[in-house]
């Protein structure tokens, strides 16, 4: 095969040079690197003759997602290869953050300092074996084989269609697969495309420190964040037990949520993580001897087969154990004192049932322009906005409080896993046996990816119920944040996530093993495909 990017060498110089474009989220090398990335993929013979297959769609803030379309004149079975290319931040790297997007000299210099390394990372430096660099492994590399690989059908002329597509804000709240779904419903219509399987390239990701096995992933794993607004009742600290603090409340339903294995799922064997507090503070924006009476606190809960409604209930059934038992320790602590209780009630109520009550009470028009203010300020993300219009709309009701009130935070990965489909284990059965014998490498079949993933946004298979929950209690959903679930319907082909080999993703160490990635992996894949074009048609 000759092209751009017919060898190995020239698939590592191309990754090279998509981790010098620097692409943090929420930068301007963000917003430039796509038109960087078509400009590249233009310089391929397959594009320059079809420069109408490659095409930049619209995200947010002058962000946009990438894709590339090879098309066979005979084939209809199409492969979509996903990606994302921005990155997280280099702070970690300290003094030589300047070279992370410098993988040669970052080498140089990490040789340098080696000794404050951990011994695991010595030997890795030592070996001689490794790539260096923010985005080399997460997941720079692997965009970098896909391009490849629409370059190498062109060049063979394989029997099957591919897509590329590659999109920014992975890292973030996933807006670039959310707005970018819907192009790949627009690309299936438009060219009589079938879309027999969604094929992401996220790296290998350890299961546990000093793990060096090699995964293919069958699924993904969910991720959402139920979150609450406490609202007690103000008073001066002379007079603590005249009021409840808001943080004294949320400390009830915090330890309740940390940890607790009733969120947990066990699916095919694997385990979702047990749920963590991501945030947990004081509203209060002045210090003052008034008693702090509105907390927020936001919860990382991970899924596997439930939905949004699944967790709200289980949420908010802790929550109702949490507001019970906080008030019977209250009532208990003013009988000890002899004081009468001045709190009578700790309410619980979904955000859906604060709005339903706001509107009855000031009329929709007003609601919206309440809302509309904080959707407006731009020093706010989405999450801060979330709990700023749930204050806010609780402020104008405190006749509720006392009380709990339950939302979501974006952003929502939906959980979604191909395991028993028929056709991936085929695709199994023949990835791990060529692995196997060309390359002496052993690829082990995990059920979910661990690291979250754009695979979220296709394939879904939720029914109604679950998403409407989660967008009536999502306080910013519609105009700041939404999930297209009914296109995700739409998109009916089953997912795998076959990618490179590399160690401590977000990290300063974060490397990429240059044999697996450059040799192995896009040889793999190339059969893969090739394999799943010859099957039909």
């Amino acid at each position: 095969m000759t092209g751009l990017w017919g060898t190995p060498a020239q698939v590592r110089q191309l990754t090279e040079q998509l981790v010098g474009w620097e692409s943090q989220g929420l930068t301007e090398g963000e917003v430039k690197f796509p038109e960087r990335l078509k400009s590249k993929l233009m310089e391929t013979e397959y594009f320059h003759k079809h420069p109408e297959l490659v095409s930049l769609g619209e995200v947010n803030w002058e962000r946009r997602y990438l894709t590339a379309l090879y098309k066979h004149e005979k084939a209809s079975r199409t492969v979509v290869l996903l990606s994302h290319f921005d990155t997280v931040a280099v702070h970690e790297y300290g003094d030589l953050a300047p070279l992370a997007y410098q993988p040669a000299e970052l080498e140089k210099a990490f040789q340098k300092i080696k000794s404050e390394f951990k011994p695991e990372m010595q030997a890795d430096l030592a070996s001689g074996d490794y790539l260096f660099g923010r985005g080399i492994m997460d997941m720079k590399s692997g965009l970098a084989i896909h391009m490849a690989l629409i370059e190498r059908a062109s060049l063979e002329n394989w029997p099957v269609n591919i897509v590329l597509m590659s999109v920014p804000d992975e890292e973030v709240n996933s807006a670039g697969m959310r707005y970018g779904v819907s192009k790949l419903l627009d690309l299936e219509r438009q060219y009589g495309l079938e879309y027999v399987l969604f094929l992401n390239g996220e790296p290998v990701f350890a299961k546990s420190p000093g793990d060096e096995s090699q995964y293919i992933y069958t699924g993904s794993i969910g991720k959402i964040m139920p979150s609450a607004l406490f609202y007690g009742k103000e008073t001066h600290a002379g007079e603590p037990l005249a009021g409840m603090t808001s943080s004294y409340l949320s400390t009830y339903l915090t330890r309740k949520m940390e940890w607790n294995p009733a969120f947990s799922e066990t699916v095919h064997g694997e385990e979702t993580p047990l749920p963590v507090t991501l945030t947990q503070g004081d509203m209060k924006e002045e210090y003052s001897v008034q008693t702090p009476y509105r907390t927020k606190a936001l919860y990382n809960v991970f899924t596997m087969e439930r939905n949004a409604e699944d967790v709200m209930g289980i949420f908010e059934g802790l929550a109702k154990e949490s507001a019970a038992e906080c008030m019977e320790d209250y009532l208990a602590l003013c009988e000890k004192v002899g004081m009468a209780p001045r709190v009578e009630e700790i309410r619980v109520l979904r955000y859906e049932e604060l709005v339903e009550y706001a509107k009855e009470k000031f009329g929709l028009d007003y609601l919206n322009q309440l809302i509309r203010d904080t959707l407006m300020d731009p020093e706010r993300d989405v999450r801060d906005k979330s709990f700023h219009i749930a204050d806010i709309l609780l402020l104008n009701c405190q006749e509720l409080t006392p009380g709990i009130v339950l939302l979501f935070a974006p952003p929502y990965y939906p959980a979604v896993n191909s395991s028993e489909d028929p056709f991936i284990e085929k695709c199994v059965a023949h990835v791990t046996q060529d692995a196997l014998e060309r390359f002496e490498l052993e690829l082990e079949q995990v059920h979910f990816f661990n690291g979250i993933s754009d695979l979220s946004y296709v394939n879904y298979e939720d029914t109604a119920s679950g998403w409407v929950s989660y967008e009536k209690n999502t306080p910013v959903y519609g105009d700041q944040y939404s999930i297209p679930f009914q296109t995700m319907q739409q998109l009916k082909a089953p997912v795998l996530n076959i990618g490179p080999f590399g160690k401590d993703p977000h990290k300063r160490t974060e490397r990429l093993h240059i044999k697996n990635a450059f040799e192995e992996i896009p040889e793999i894949i190339a059969t893969l495909i090739l394999h799943i074009g010859e099957q039909a048609d």
